[in-house]
């Protein structure tokens, strides 16, 4: 019997590093794909690939003779025409239209919980469209929405980490009373490997992946100031504040701050209570107590 081969579009992301290692676990070939594939490395079952997202030839190439396909670009901040509608919504369309007339069965599309075609965020609203495009032309298609993922090389954790060990005083978003329940990286990588190999995985089915506890965000920095065993002052900040300076911040090269986050923060980020999850995969997600210890001792070692 011939082995499995999954197509793994955003293959050296965040996230995407980890789905095509819980694939590689099991033994499967696996095609990383994405604009710097050399950012991958190679093994036996490992193909590093180029392909380009609006690019149809240079994807049909890397959907040929897969079984399975997951598509985990995505985009964080506009350039350019590096756009939220080119990439979340024409990009995954693109993807999903390709797939289907290369014949692949298993299909996965990642996007995140709070997508919602009707959002007046314009980041939001793209990421509900580009659910609907995939539906709509893969109705068995599985939509897997993760919150907020959190790991040793996040830019969540880490970020929120290094200020609060440099700032007397810590921002809030607003009151900080937006709910939000982080997810561990590599639960959801696990999660989306196994929805890819069961053949009882409801296809067409949406998946919300959130961690263990859902936090308000005061409350996760009052965990991560005890950690760090600071007495850090909350202070609330009004988003019209966090707007101004995020539109400030995206001139830069490599901003700290975008206007999807800001606008994330304005809406509760948790798993629904009715929607198939983690307990659906027979998982038992992390919380985020190792990794948070973990990164406190790097930082420290560095601050040494």
């Amino acid at each position: 019997m011939p082995v499995a081969s999954f197509t793994v579009f955003g293959g050296t992301g965040f996230l995407g590093r980890r789905i095509v290692s819980r694939l590689l676990a099991r033994g499967f070939v696996v095609r990383s794909v994405s604009r710097h594939p050399e950012r991958a490395r190679d093994s036996p079952m490992l193909a590093q690939v180029y392909a380009d997202i609006h690019d149809e030839e240079s994807l049909a190439v890397v959907l040929r003779d897969a079984q399975g396909a997951v598509n985990a670009v995505s985009l964080y901040a506009e350039r350019g025409h590096e756009t939220f509608h080119a990439v979340h919504v024409l990009g995954a369309e693109r993807v999903a239209r390709l797939a289907g007339r290369a014949g692949v069965e298993h299909f996965v599309h990642v996007s995140g919980i709070g997508a919602d075609p009707k959002s007046r965020s314009l980041y939001i609203r793209k990421r509900g469209e580009g659910e609907a495009a995939v539906k709509s032309i893969l109705p068995h298609a599985v939509i897997m929405r993760s919150a907020v993922m959190f790991g040793p090389d996040d830019v969540f954790l880490n970020t929120i980490v290094g200020l609060m060990r440099a700032l007397p005083i810590y921002p809030l978003f607003g009151r900080g009373q937006t709910r939000l329940q982080p997810t561990f990286v590599e639960d959801v990588g696990e999660a989306v490997a196994r929805v890819l190999e069961r053949s009882d995985a409801h296809p067409g089915d949406i998946y919300e992946m959130g961690g263990p506890r859902a936090y308000t965000y005061r409350e996760l920095l009052q965990t991560i100031a005890q950690r760090l065993d600071k007495r850090t002052l909350l202070l609330p900040l009004p988003f019209s504040i966090w707007h101004a300076l995020a539109r400030v911040a995206e001139l830069l090269p490599r901003p700290p701050l975008v206007r999807n986050q800001v606008e994330l923060m304005q809406i509760d980020t948790v798993a629904g209570p009715d929607m198939r999850g983690f307990g659906s995969l027979n998982m038992i997600p992390q919380d985020l107590g190792p990794t948070l210890d973990s990164i406190l001792v790097r930082s420290a070692a560095h601050r040494a």
